[in-house]
């Protein structure tokens, strides 16, 4: 019996066209001016210095400034960049110069499933803060109060089952009663193997009967 849901966001809450076409070249538009500006607050000089430390070298504030905008371009999953990125990104929500896409079948099915008492939590390779943002910022308004919890590289790599097993101690259910969904074949990997259920989302393309994991179209074909 599902107990708990947790839920990738591109290509599976979101679009994948949401992230790539607005959220990245916002970021990478605004990185260098945001850094210059803000490199002695606390929460950005921390986030520096892990870039730094990353590197192993002494960097210039305009060398880490290049190192972000080389990660960007690479579409590295690196934990500062992320960070550094939803700090950003909270200024673009707050000036409204975008709004956080969702599918519809998914708002649609993560209201019932929390009607129905069904634990929701999110684990993206973007920043809590960036997850909290898109949720908080949507077409549909404030999605927030629908999750019980957020996870993201932090707490390790999508792709690595201990990842999983660390969300299952947090959730603290069954890993049997625990279903995954993502668009992603590794990261679906990944969680079978913690123990997981999981549901691959084919949102373009075709089923495959014969996948590795149960597939859906979208979120009004995934049967709990």
């Amino acid at each position: 019996m599902i107990k708990a849901i947790v839920t990738d966001i591109e290509g599976t809450t979101s679009s994948l066209s949401f992230v790539k076409d607005v959220l990245f070249p916002y970021s990478r538009k605004h990185m260098a001016e945001f850094v210059r500006a803000h490199a002695q607050q606390p929460a950005v000089h921390k986030e520096i210095e892990e870039v730094r430390r990353l590197s192993g070298k002494n960097l210039t504030e305009a060398e880490v400034i290049e190192q972000l905008l080389r990660w960007i371009a690479e579409d590295k999953k690196i934990t500062p960049l992320k960070s550094l990125q939803g700090m950003i990104w909270e200024d673009g929500y707050k000036k409204s110069d975008f709004k956080g896409h969702m599918y519809e079948d998914a708002v649609r099915h993560l209201q019932k499933w929390k009607q129905a008492g069904i634990r929701l939590y999110v684990f993206s390779s973007g920043s809590v803060q960036a997850q909290k943002l898109l949720f908080a910022h949507t077409g549909y308004g404030d999605l927030t109060p629908l999750f019980s919890g957020y996870f993201d590289t932090n707490i390790g790599s999508k792709r690595e089952a201990d990842s999983y097993r660390k969300i299952v101690e947090a959730i603290g259910i069954a890993p049997q009663d625990i279903l995954f969904l993502s668009d992603i074949r590794e990261e679906l990997d990944a969680a079978q193997t913690a123990g997981m259920q999981t549901i691959w989302l084919v949102r373009d393309g075709a089923i495959d009967p014969k996948a590795a994991h149960r597939q859906a179209r979208n979120f009004n074909e995934i049967k709990l």
